[in-house]
């Protein structure tokens, strides 16, 4: 038992800062001549970034705050997450389950979903344009998020 909860830690840390990585980096989508690249916060172009929001059409401002806010408020819980487990760890009686944790981690997973979708309908299908290394990591995140949330309600402590 001590084995899967210190795997579930592991996984969790490792979610914790894939979702930081992609969200700070500004590689969610990159060009095939490889020098633009666009990410959530900043369109660079040959070694010059400037705002995302003066680079995209003014229709779609909305949708980029959105999935901004997404991607932060995912960060968010999956912070309050691993707090919960930790906390619930030592606080907890034996064959109680991580339900606190839990609920947080299923926040962070639609949070993720509302983010990745909106990004993916909105910009992800630019002719000249490929999917980069942030948007692969937010699509590992929100499947190792399901997971995490699902065992968190499953887990007991034993």
């Amino acid at each position: 038992m001590l084995v899967i909860l210190a795997a579930v830690f592991v996984v969790h840390i490792a979610v914790t800062i894939m979702l930081y990585v992609a969200t700070i980096s500004n590689v969610w989508l990159k060009d095939t001549s490889g020098i633009r690249s666009l990410g959530i916060w900043m369109y660079c172009e040959a070694n010059k970034c400037i705002n995302v929001l003066d680079y995209i059409d003014g229709a779609q401002h909305p949708s980029m705050r959105a999935v901004e806010s997404f991607m932060i408020l995912a960060i968010i819980f999956c912070c309050l997450s691993l707090i919960a487990f930790v906390a619930q760890l030592f606080t907890l009686g034996k064959g109680c389950r991580f339900y606190i944790t839990g609920a947080f981690m299923w926040i962070c997973f639609i949070c993720i979903l509302c983010g990745i979708s909106i990004f993916t309908s909105r910009f992800g299908y630019a002719a000249g344009w490929y999917h980069a290394y942030c948007f692969i990591l937010t699509w590992i995140c929100f499947c190792l998020s399901f997971c995490l949330a699902v065992l968190y309600m499953v887990l007991r402590k034993k």
